[in-house]
């Protein structure tokens, strides 16, 4: 671990020290140096080059009951949650490119390889004008909304089991993107074909690909500070905003249970996914709903040591509330529920799932730095048994970051 944690403090001072020689060839001055909202800025006189360099640390204390009558710890966790760092920025004119490394437990995907994944983003991207994009690299599908905002801009500690079921999450391929505006109607198209198998891709045979599609339609005009990818009505929005997308996407011969994600299937199979989500802000108050289905016309793969392996087909369902005080403190509220498929109900871990969340967050700096106490009633039920099981989770967050 110690060589990996080594190896990427090396990669960014190479990054660093060869921007720096980069700009003293392209400019008689001397780069400036510079550390502002966006983190720490490496810039060449003209302006025409830049390096943002930005890091996160989130911490967390997560305290799990046997039921919801025993509230002796089933579980304990204390731990960073997440530890990041990232650079970005624009190279050779309209070549701009996006860097993010990933250092605690739980970034690197342990669970499912054997390999720790440090890399998360790996993208350049070639900017035709504002409005059009083109991108080649590993980074995040244009899938679920709550999943393409930064885990560093969420209102709750983590993400909704809606997310950890369906979300599409990161991938290598190729992206493009294009907004236009029709009257006073604004509407931005994403694509992205890619491999497919995620972060951990092993090589294959084959030329299985994920194709991926999403819309969105902002009909009452642009968030301001680009509000529609960060949770929390922070920017207390004069006039109402809102935005409504939806994403399609299939993935042929996916070999993970959940595409991107999860273990590996004992046989290929192709998914398809159907999301749409819509958020609305407006002077403090955000509202904001999910809906995800997963889609396999046979789950079921086989059994690895008598564990049932399938593809987790199902819907899942989120709804999320909240208020911003003007002294920055926020409550909100989270309703999610996973629904699996009748086809996978009988299997081990397909269960109906429901979380009932309540937060409190206080916004030291915006979403940069900002502590946060979160209550859920967690539902489990097996539907082909109507057995189920209820307990509470307990989590306290502090996030700080530039």
């Amino acid at each position: 671990m110690r060589n990996f944690i080594l190896a990427a403090f090396i990669f960014c001072y190479f990054i660093i020290a060869n921007f720096t020689s980069f700009a003293q060839e392209s400019s008689r001055s001397p780069a400036s140096f510079d550390f502002n909202d966006s983190g720490i800025q490496f810039m060449t006189a003209d302006s025409a080059q830049k390096v943002m360099m930005r890091f996160r640390m989130q911490n967390q204390i997560t305290y799990n009951t046997i039921s919801d009558e025993d509230f002796s710890a089933a579980s304990t966790e204390l731990a960073v949650r997440r530890l990041r760092l990232r650079f970005g920025g624009v190279l050779y004119k309209y070549l701009s490119f996006n860097i993010q490394l990933g250092f605690a437990r739980r970034d690197f995907d342990f669970t499912d390889s054997d390999v720790p994944n440090i890399i998360r983003d790996a993208a350049v991207f070639w900017n035709f004008s504002p409005n059009a994009q083109i991108g080649i690299g590993q980074t995040k599908l244009p899938g679920n909304r709550q999943r393409v905002i930064s885990s560093g801009d969420q209102q709750f500690a983590d993400r909704s089991i809606v997310n950890s079921f369906f979300t599409l999450d990161r991938d290598f391929g190729i992206q493009a993107f294009y907004s236009t505006k029709i009257e006073n109607i604004h509407f931005n198209f994403r694509g992205a074909l890619s491999n497919g198998d995620g972060r951990y891709a092993p090589q294959l045979k084959g030329a299985d690909f994920c194709y991926t599609g999403r819309v969105e339609v902002l009909p009452l005009g642009k968030f301001a500070r680009g509000g529609d990818y960060f949770e929390s009505d922070l920017v207390r929005e004069p006039k109402p905003k809102l935005s409504i997308a939806s994403t399609y996407s299939i993935n042929e011969n996916a070999t993970r249970t959940r595409g991107q994600l999860g273990p590996q299937l004992l046989e290929k199979r192709t998914l398809s996914m159907l999301m749409a989500d819509a958020l609305l802000k407006y002077n403090g108050f955000a509202l904001y709903a999910e809906f995800a289905q997963r889609m396999c016309d046979d789950p079921f793969t086989g059994l690895d040591d008598d564990a049932q392996v399938y593809v987790f087909a199902g819907q899942g369902l989120l709804l999320q509330g909240s208020y911003l005080f003007e002294n920055n403190l926020e409550i909100a509220a989270r309703m999610a529920e996973v629904t699996p498929d009748k086809a996978i109900q009988e299997y081990k871990g397909a269960e109906l799932q429901r979380h009932l969340t309540g937060c409190l967050t206080y916004y030291i700096s915006n979403h940069r730095a900002k502590a946060q106490l979160e209550i859920t009633y967690n539902t489990r039920e097996n539907l082909a048994t109507d057995i189920s099981k209820s307990n509470w989770i307990g989590r306290f967050n502090f996030e700080l970051g530039i």
